[in-house]
């Protein structure tokens, strides 16, 4: 087997356990707390995340993708419409994220309902990003087949010509967000005794659970 390293691979975590009371905790400051410790700890791309979703046949997904924006509205990310993801919520608007951070060995798991950020915000954030990503998110049939990545080029070389000495419009693109109904926090621990605890929301509030590792 070419793996074989795999069964025997082992590593002891020592991170910092959460407070014996979790009860006081509230997850959306934690969240920005680990979120900023990663970013601090050099973690590559601290706001990469997971995202899963199940589009219409049933069948889950999963990729990552950046988060952009973080507050109680929920967590922001951008994609093309027509993208996989994009059907998967238009028939299926829900999903859950994943945050893994190797440094600081923690994890955070986020699920909620998802809905399109307005176009306003989209067009907002769409013209805050480098002009060559807007030529690519207008070039790019995202999750088609492509017949050589030498069409891509020719087709992005095609758009920076149309678009030369005018604002490149916004394709059918745009945010969503994702509306947290609850989060999970994972911290590594020694012994693989690890740290975990479920924050469900509630009309009163949000509910805190310690869970077993």
């Amino acid at each position: 087997m070419a793996a074989e390293w795999l069964a025997s691979s082992r590593v002891d975590y020592d991170g910092v356990g959460l407070p014996a009371d979790v009860t006081s905790l509230n997850p959306w400051r934690l969240f920005h707390e680990w979120l900023a410790a990663a970013a601090d700890a050099g973690v590559p791309e601290p706001g990469a995340m997971a995202l899963a979703t199940v589009g219409a046949d049933g069948t889950p997904q999963v990729r990552m993708v950046l988060l952009k924006g973080a507050d109680e509205e929920g967590l922001v990310f951008f994609t093309n419409h027509g993208s996989a993801k994009g059907l998967a919520l238009e028939a299926n608007p829900v999903a859950s994220v994943l945050f893994h951070w190797a440094g600081p060995m923690r994890q955070i798991r986020a699920t909620g309902t998802v809905a399109r950020l307005d176009d306003a915000q989209s067009r907002e954030y769409f013209r805050s990003r480098p002009r060559s990503s807007q030529v690519a998110s207008w070039v790019s049939q995202q999750s088609r087949p492509l017949a050589s990545r030498e069409d891509l080029v020719d087709a992005v070389a095609a758009a920076t010509r149309r678009f030369a000495g005018d604002d490149v419009p916004m394709p059918d693109w745009g945010g969503y967000v994702i509306d947290v109904a609850e989060f999970e926090f994972w911290q590594g621990m020694p012994s693989r005794l690890h740290d975990r605890a479920r924050f469900s929301r509630t009309p009163g509030g949000w509910r805190a659970t310690r869970l077993h590792p």
